[in-house]
């Protein structure tokens, strides 16, 4: 396990999600309007989201371990309201109510429902397992991520997340993902390629007239990683390994890539490995099909991370399900819910990734303040150099 650690608590309809992040090194300048609260309004955008991010405008309230502004490096604590919780108060009250309670037994095909209702009892009401299991609680995960990135920022790192197909329609882009930073975010569907953005839209619109929903893929980039993070000598310190993990755990992704990914296995090793040459005295790579990791390490080049996201579960055009109250054949329950979450999940992707770097960077490098680190990063850099003979 890396450095960071963290936990989420909160229900979609709940009173607010909460956030505890240990392991954060003294002396990091963070205020959550300037370093957190962007990220989560980029969460939120996207062409066919529903009306639930027109209610909600997430900002996160930093509660503990930070001081003045800067963090102290003592646990931190966060809060997301849930501004839509004022409508499901005796819903979602955690005190025994006598209102109508409004039990859900009509499970979803794609989603939690069912599984979850048989393993922890919750038959005669599905909402106790949906309400945790919907995508709401990944606002926190950003919240945190965006910390992440803060730290990341210090030591040089860079980030971007990008859509790369909805619906089966890819969207390339033209040139170094980094420059084309403003038009992705612009993007209403966070693309690089203006050709295909309002095929896309397009798209989304008939799936949403159909009743029906969209997934598709994400690609998030890291760049000027430092050489050595994460381990070869044991499975848990794999870093493309601990990478993988927690974006298979974003709710409905089905598929991670890391570099060429899944291509890899379609080519041979001479078409596929990334010969290494000596440019301006450093070690590097003349391309990175590896996408920045060998070994279960990084080395050196950009991390590039894939995920390819399911449609989203709740259909207004439902598909065959069963009561589990009555034991009949019904339509399945719907919940309101988007057409279309994809861009919403390169943010998410992105941030996830990035908590995974900065903690495995430091339980590299150690250090429990920011100059600390900063300093050893700096230094296995600089060792790095290679001096031609």
């Amino acid at each position: 396990m890396g450095r960071l650690r963290y936990l989420t608590a909160g229900e979609s309809h709940g009173e607010m999600l909460v956030g505890i992040l240990e392991g954060m090194p003294a002396g990091l300048l963070l205020i959550a309007e300037r370093d957190i609260d962007p990220v989560l309004r980029e969460r939120q955008k996207g062409y066919g989201r529903g009306r639930r991010q027109q209610i909600e405008q997430d900002g996160a309230k930093i509660v503990s371990g930070v001081r003045n502004g800067v963090t102290t490096g003592a646990p931190m604590a966060l809060l997301i309201q849930n501004k839509d919780w004022v409508h499901w108060k005796e819903r979602m009250s955690v005190l025994p109510t006598d209102g109508e309670s409004s039990a859900v037994t009509i499970p979803r095909p794609g989603h939690a429902d069912l599984a979850g209702a048989m393993k922890y009892g919750h038959k005669a009401d599905l909402r106790n397992v949906f309400e945790r299991a919907s995508a709401r609680e990944t606002a926190m995960r950003v919240a945190i991520g965006a910390i992440a990135m803060k730290l990341l920022q210090e030591l040089e790192i860079d980030s971007i997340g990008y859509v790369t197909s909805i619906g089966g329609i890819e969207a390339t882009p033209s040139t170094s993902i980094f420059e084309l930073r403003k038009q992705i975010a612009e993007s209403p569907v966070r693309i690089a390629d203006h050709v295909k953005e309002q095929t896309i839209i397009d798209t989304i619109d008939k799936a949403k007239q159909a009743g029906d929903t969209l997934g598709g893929t994400v690609e998030c980039t890291f760049k000027n990683i430092p050489l050595g993070i994460g381990s070869h000598v044991h499975w848990d310190r794999k870093l493309d390994a601990i990478i993988a993990q927690a974006v298979m755990s974003i709710q409905a992704v089905k598929a991670v890539e890391i570099g060429r990914g899944v291509e890899a296995g379609k080519s041979k090793g001479s078409d596929n490995h990334d010969p290494i040459t000596i440019v301006e005295g450093g070690l590097r790579r003349t391309r990175n099909n590896a996408g920045g990791i060998e070994g279960g390490m990084s080395n050196g080049e950009p991390i590039v991370v894939r995920a390819s996201m399911k449609p989203i579960s709740t259909l207004m055009r439902p598909l065959e399900s069963v009561d589990l109250k009555t034991g009949e054949f019904r339509e399945a329950h719907i919940e309101r819910s988007d057409v279309c979450a994809v861009p919403a999940l390169s943010v998410i992707v992105e941030a996830v990734v990035a908590t995974v770097i900065a903690s495995e960077l430091l339980e590299t490098f150690g250090g429990d303040t920011i100059d600390e680190l900063k300093a050893r990063v700096a230094e296995r850099r600089k060792a790095l150099h290679i001096q031609s003979a």
